[in-house]
């Protein structure tokens, strides 16, 4: 059996992290993540150098408060 090399695109993997889908995707998924937190959470996106990225984010005293005494975020990424 003959091994294949395999090489890798690095321009293509950038466009392809770099894309408007991908943006769209990591958007969509911290909206659905903020949503389960509860009040005082907030998904936000941008485009960095390398990549689209989003964070859920506590913007109110309280959701800092369940997040650091019931861990909010923690439950809401598994989907609970």
């Amino acid at each position: 059996m003959t091994i294949k090399r395999v090489e890798f695109n690095s321009a293509g993997f950038r466009a392809v992290l770099r894309s408007s889908g991908a943006l769209g995707l990591t958007a969509s998924m911290a909206r659905k993540i903020a949503g389960r937190a509860g009040d005082g959470f907030e998904a936000r996106s941008s485009m960095g150098n390398n990549r689209a990225r989003s964070v859920v984010i506590a913007t109110t005293r309280e959701a800092m408060v369940a997040e650091a005494e019931d861990k909010a975020l923690t439950r809401a990424l598994g989907g609970r």
